[in-house]
This record gives C-alpha cells, structure tokens and sequence, in this order.
C-alpha cells in the first residue's frame, strides 16, 4: 500500500482544511478560479497553470508548492515485517 503524504505549511504547520480555497490570481496572469490547490497538485482546473508557489492562508508566507507535502519515512525491512506479521494475525 502506497504511503499518502501529510500536507502542511512548512513555515508554520499549518495543515489546509478540505473547504480552503486559494485563488489563480488575475494580478498574476491567473484566470480568477478558486480552488484547493491540493486536491489537484497545484494545477487550476481552470485554465490549467501550474502553480510552483502557494500561500499558506495561516502565515500569509509563500513557498514551493511541493516543500508541502511531507511524506513519511521509509520502513526499514524489519519494520515492514513486523508491520506485515500484525496485519495479518488480526
């Protein structure tokens, strides 16, 4: 099973609610769609920019789009077993 990454602000920690929307700004050359940004990895569904920066709505800081997603450590082979030996004594 494929590990799902944390998403948070790596300035503040924020973590996006599903109903948080950012916008493709105008004043940037964007269309004006509001969106969450994450559900489409930075992509407006609107005229299809990608965006290599996002805002955190928290902090009001700006950092690359992918220094957000925080995925979890690898499991070393031992762990893996174990984790293996549980899920399958359940």
């Amino acid at each position: 099973m494929a590990a799902e990454p944390e998403i948070y602000c790596p300035l503040c920690a924020w973590r996006p609610l599903g109903s948080s929307r950012w916008l493709c700004s105008p004043r940037m050359g964007g269309c004006g769609t509001q969106w969450n940004t994450f559900w489409t990895g930075g992509v407006c569904p609107g005229c299809s920019y990608r965006w290599e920066i996002t805002a955190c709505l928290a902090c009001r800081k700006f950092s690359l789009h992918r220094d957000w997603y925080h995925w979890p450590e690898p499991q070393t082979r031992g762990e893996q077993q174990e984790q293996e030996l549980e899920s399958s004594a359940m």
